[in-house]
């Protein structure tokens, strides 16, 4: 590992999308509220309750921090993500689920670390800090067991395998 500081200029925010009308105006207004500067980089993954059109709206606003791409059919969240990757320019990228699930906040957190030059990669974890909801009680459970099993292959240590973050 480089432990010399990263020459910062931008960070690049890959949101997959499939499906997330309801949900994605928030989450795209609270990413752009993150006081870091950025790019914002969505792939479609072929929605079919309005999302694309409410994309193709946002896309006509002009926006030249936001790309927006659709893929031509359903691949899932993996293909959505590999292309989005393709697009980025910046020095560090975030993935951020279009759901609500995860908090665009948590960004300066995420990456000071990084920034600092003491790691090169930062895991989030839905099981550490101020929102872990202890009440989700089978799906930690299965998530510990899960996370337990994939650190005793790889040698790492994560709180949470299945994080966004």
């Amino acid at each position: 590992m480089n432990s010399a500081k990263i020459n910062f200029t931008k960070l690049s925010v890959v949101i997959p999308i499939f499906n997330e009308v309801k949900t994605f105006r928030q989450v795209l207004e609270k990413v752009r509220a993150v006081p870091i500067p950025k790019e914002i980089i969505i792939v479609d993954d072929f929605s079919s309750d309005g999302t694309r059109d409410m994309l193709k709206t946002i896309q006509a606003e002009g926006d030249p921090s936001v790309k927006i791409f659709f893929q031509e059919k359903n691949q899932g969240k993996g293909r959505a993500l590999r292309e989005g990757f393709k697009k980025v320019t910046g020095e560090i990228v975030i993935i951020q689920d279009a759901d609500l699930e995860y908090d665009p906040n948590d960004y300066p957190a995420l990456t000071q670390p990084i920034l600092e030059g003491r790691v090169e990669v930062v895991y989030g974890s839905r099981y550490k800090g101020k929102n872990f909801n202890p009440y989700k009680f089978f799906h930690t459970l299965v998530n510990k067991f899960l996370t337990g099993f994939s650190n005793l292959f790889t040698g790492q240590n994560l709180t949470d395998m299945e994080t966004c973050y």
